[in-house]
């Protein structure tokens, strides 16, 4: 067979390397395409007058375009028949990239787990995007469902990981180059508050909304070259509990992120993912609204120039989140779709 039909829940070995089909040059125009799908306006990823100014070499890529980017290589071998991301962890965006660089992705499969009903099973992996110099730029975990071609097949080997509960500040400390948080121009940013403005269990209702189109899904999922079906086969997808595709879920995490900025204008890089999670599916048509709590604030080891927010962001669908929409007993409030924990950096 010359085609790829995808693996299947019993093609996988625990501690195989796949390495990933089609690296990537990463360019402006994506850039400049990116900002048309989301809107971000962090001002160090906008001007590259902005980002000189405090010490970069020039604007750096948004950090989420770096993350699709390297998270849509994974599909083909990871989840092309998976019917859900699941979650991730342990997340290090390492070293800004820069439009003209090329991006490659090497997966190390951590975990495989059947799920009871013998017809799935979850398979935990561990991806690592690198430059063209080899240099790791990102590194996270994730885990999905995936069908099982044979319900009666069984694997060699069980085992499910464990993670940390949060990446560790020390861990991130030269993910930035050394910037001037005396230049940072509050003005131009959009905000004046930096780290030591915020505290500790703060709520910020993000305020703005985002409907989802389909034409802006699916350019945007073509644009990380993401193949998962659930995103654009709508004949496949009528057969599926929801009978229709699916927003790929860090199509939500953009969004998301994009709204955050009225509220944390000044958290312009992400550091690190501690944990994620897809609570419900999104569809074109849908309103998506987010909140975010600081769920801690670090300083950094060796930086005077830069500080940490440990952030939780919550996007719901078609509900303000003016009442913070959030669990509710063991599960989550019907109109929540995303609830991630992550580290950003704040300019001191």
């Amino acid at each position: 067979m010359k085609t790829n039909p995808g693996r299947f829940f019993e093609d996988y070995r625990l501690g195989e390397t796949i390495r990933h089909a089609t690296p990537r040059t990463v360019t402006e125009g994506d850039a400049a395409l990116y900002t048309a799908l989301y809107g971000p306006r962090f001002a160090v990823q906008s001007s590259d007058a902005f980002a000189r100014a405090i010490g970069y070499p020039g604007k750096p890529l948004d950090d989420l375009l770096v993350f699709h980017v390297v998270f849509g290589k994974t599909v083909p071998d990871i989840s092309l028949n998976a019917l859900a991301n699941l979650g991730y962890a342990e997340g290090r965006f390492l070293k800004p990239v820069k439009a003209g660089q090329t991006l490659s992705t090497v997966s190390e499969v951590i975990g495989l787990k059947e799920s009871s009903n013998r017809q799935t099973g979850v398979v935990y992996v561990r991806s690592t995007g690198s430059d063209e110099s080899g240099e790791t730029v990102l590194s996270y975990c994730r885990w999905v469902l995936v069908r099982k071609r044979d319900h009666g097949a069984t694997i060699a080997e069980e085992h499910v990981p464990s993670f940390a509960k949060a990446v560790d500040p020390a861990d991130l400390a030269s993910a930035l180059p050394r910037l001037d948080a005396g230049a940072y121009d509050t003005d131009l940013a959009g905000s004046p508050h930096r780290f030591a403005d915020y505290a500790k269990g703060e709520r910020i209702d993000h305020v703005d909304g985002t409907t989802v189109e389909e034409a802006e899904h699916q350019l945007a999922t073509r644009l990380y070259q993401n193949t998962a079906k659930v995103h654009f086969d709508a004949l496949a997808t009528r057969e599926t509990k929801f009978g229709k595709r699916l927003i790929y879920g860090g199509h939500v995490i953009s969004i998301a992120r994009a709204l955050s900025f009225n509220g944390l204008a000044n958290a312009f890089a992400l550091a690190g993912i501690n944990a994620g999670r897809h609570v419900a599916p999104l569809f074109a048509g849908d309103t998506v609204y987010a909140w975010s709590e600081v769920l801690d604030t670090a300083t950094v080891p060796g930086r005077d120039d830069v500080g940490l927010l440990r952030l939780r962001t919550v996007a719901a669908k078609n509900r303000s989140c003016a009442g913070f929409p959030d669990r509710e007993g063991e599960g989550y409030d019907p109109s929540v779709i995303l609830d991630l924990d992550y580290w950003a950096f704040i300019p001191r």
